[in-house]
């Protein structure tokens, strides 16, 4: 019944700076923007994949998590001097103020962490190859390499 996850929406201080960061930033497709309420949406992957909802919000902000599918190359070789590059703070899941993508063992997968500019939480994150390890937790790529 179920094949995946379609869309999600998140809450945005500024829909007009919030299309500029998720088009001109991440490189999302603008799909349509409601003018007769707040929202914009954008297609995420080919083919209409999936679809990004913003709604403004403009008191009373709650912000939210989501995950970008990525691939584990990116990930290793590009994703935080993409990130650094636009302004943005690569960390991971721990917090513990480094910017290694790090591997959620239970899964596989690889990932790294960044905010939007209202604090929402992005992710990009890689499925790993082989069985998950749930036992070692979340830790670095190259412990999980060596354990694997």
């Amino acid at each position: 019944m179920i094949k995946g996850l379609y869309e999600t929406h998140i809450q945005v201080s500024d829909l007009s700076d919030s299309i500029r960061f998720y088009t001109e930033v991440l490189g999302l497709t603008f799909a349509h923007k409601d003018e007769n309420r707040p929202i914009a949406f954008f297609w995420i992957g080919d083919n209409k994949q999936a679809m990004l909802g913003l709604w403004e919000q403009k008191e009373n902000l709650q912000t939210r998590h989501f995950a970008f599918s990525s691939t584990k190359e990116y990930i290793l070789n590009h994703a935080i001097d993409f990130l650094q590059n636009n302004s943005l703070q690569p960390y991971n899941f721990l917090k513990d103020g480094s910017t290694k993508p790090m591997v959620f063992a239970w899964m596989p997968a690889l990932t790294i962490y960044f905010n939007d500019p209202d604090g929402n939480s992005l992710e990009f994150i890689a499925l790993l190859e082989g069985d998950g390890k749930p036992e070692l937790g979340v830790i670095s790529y190259e412990d999980w390499m060596s354990k694997k």
